[in-house]
Order: C-alpha cells, then sequence, then structure tokens
C-alpha cells in the first residue's frame, strides 16, 4: 500500500514568527504512522528555521523550486546542495505558477529532478492543464507528454521514490475543485503512462497527489480513490488546524 503524503505549499505567505508558531502547533500532533507523511514547503528564507523547529518530528521541510546547478554565477537562485545542507529532504518542481510567471519548462524540470536526486532529494513534480485545454480535450496528451518529459532519463528505483502533483491549473486557488471521478481519472492515466514509460513496478510504487483548492470538507472524497496518494495544498495548508486535519485524513 502506497503511503499517502500530504503536503501543504504556503507559496508566498507568511513571515518568520507565523512560520515558526506553525511548526510549533503541528509538530507534535500530526499523525505518526505509516499511512501518511506530512511535508511543509516553506518560502526559501525560512526553510533553515523551520527544519530546526521540526527536528525531531514528522513534519519535513520541503523547497518550493531550486535551480538544477550544484553552483555557479546564478543570481537570487538556490540550488539543490544549498537545500541538502540544511536539512531540506523535499522539493516542489515545475509548479504551474512556475511554468507561468517564471518560464519553467519541461526540460528544466527535468534537469531539476536529476539534480534532486543527485543530492537526496525527493522531487514533487507538477502537471497540470488549464481550463482551456481541458474544455479542447487536451488534458490526457498533456499530461501524459509532462510526465514523460518529467522523468526523462531517470532509473526505474527513481521514478519509485518521486511524487507526482497531479494540478489542474483552473482549480488552484479559484474555489474550483475537479471531482474526486476527475482526479482520479488523470491520476489513473498517469500511473498508465509511467507502467509504459518506465515499468509496471514503477507505475505500482509512484506516488501521486491531487491539488487544486483541496480542503478539509473534501479531503476524504478525493484520498478515497484509487489513485490519489495525497495532495499538494495551498491555501488550506496555511492554518495548523487546517492542515492537521488533513493529515489526519491520509493516516485514515
Amino acid at each position: 500500500m502506497r503511503k499517502k503524503v500530504i503536503a501543504g505549499n504556503w507559496k508566498m505567505n507568511k513571515v518568520l514568527a507565523e512560520a515558526e508558531q506553525f511548526i510549533a502547533d503541528t509538530k507534535n500532533s500530526v499523525p505518526a504512522n505509516d499511512k501518511v507523511e506530512s511535508v511543509v514547503c516553506a518560502p526559501f528564507v525560512y526553510l533553515a528555521a523551520l527544519v530546526d523547529k521540526a527536528a525531531g518530528s514528522d513534519v519535513k521541510i520541503a523547497a518550493q523550486n531550486m535551480h538544477f546547478e550544484d553552483d555557479g554565477a546564478f543570481t537570487g537562485e538556490v540550488s539543490p546542495v544549498m537545500l541538502k545542507d540544511i536539512g531540506v529532504t523535499y522539493v516542489v518542481l515545475g509548479h504551474s505558477e512556475r511554468r507561468e510567471y517564471f518560464a519553467e519548462t519541461d526540460e528544466t524540470v527535468n534537469k531539476k529532478a536529476h539534480a534532486a536526486f543527485n543530492h537526496g532529494l525527493t522531487p514533487i513534480v507538477c502537471v497540470g492543464e488549464t481550463l482551456e485545454q481541458r474544455e479542447s480535450n487536451e488534458t490526457m496528451t498533456l499530461v501524459e507528454d509532462q510526465v514523460k518529459k518529467a522523468l526523462a532519463g531517470l532509473s526505474e528505483a527513481q521514478v519509485k521514490e518521486t511524487i507526482i502533483a497531479y494540478e489542474p491549473i483552473w482549480a488552484i486557488g479559484t474555489g474550483k475543485t475537479a471531482t474526486s471521478e476527475q482526479a482520479n481519472e488523470v491520476c489513473t492515466h498517469i500511473r498508465k503512462v509511467v507502467a509504459e514509460a518506465v515499468s509496471a513496478d514503477a507505475a505500482e510504487a509512484v506516488r501521486i497527489q491531487y491539488g487544486g483548492s483541496v480542503k478539509p470538507a473534501n479531503v476524504d472524497e478525493l484520498l478515497s480513490q484509487s489513485d490519489i496518494d495525497g495532495a499538494l495544498v495551498g491555501g488550506a495548508s496555511l492554518e495548523a488546524d487546517s492542515f492537521l486535519k488533513l493529515v489526519e485524513a491520509g493516516a485514515k
């Protein structure tokens, strides 16, 4: 049985005191079992402090992005070496906002996935379609292309450790949520793509999250689906009580 992953993506929110209080309010309350992992994806400037705050707990800390090079003349960027050095364990790659606003491409996502594994980080690779693409029946083709390009060149063992987050762009921060059936249909297709591109074993092992206006009111229904192994959550992860309810749903 695949272990579920509930990851809260804070995006560009909180100041240090708020971030540290969140960890204090959650680190001793997240379920400690083999059914769920609790991950907080925080802004770069707070990562080191939150790793220290969460030490000894079951809350893991993730970066929201990184560069694919180890070092160099890349002003403003953060490398996988830096993330590993301060104890970060996960990194979000290819979020739709990075693709839309900051010129992220399938090719750079792939380079970052390789870099993450080279330095012992677990990548959370985001894929998903716009409303226009869904209405044009392009969802499956687009997501398949994104998945194949993101995973290109990774070993079977690395693919098994990858987390793929299906986030329909039209449902992120809009209050709209794909129905559980719509979400599961795409997640099932992603698993089929992994089976065909890598192996059946990799497809069985890879964990696939759903993201897009997930909240305590709808998380149980989403997680009950056959191929949804967790959630990448934005707004509903900003408050400790809400985040804990999401994690508790994953622990059932």
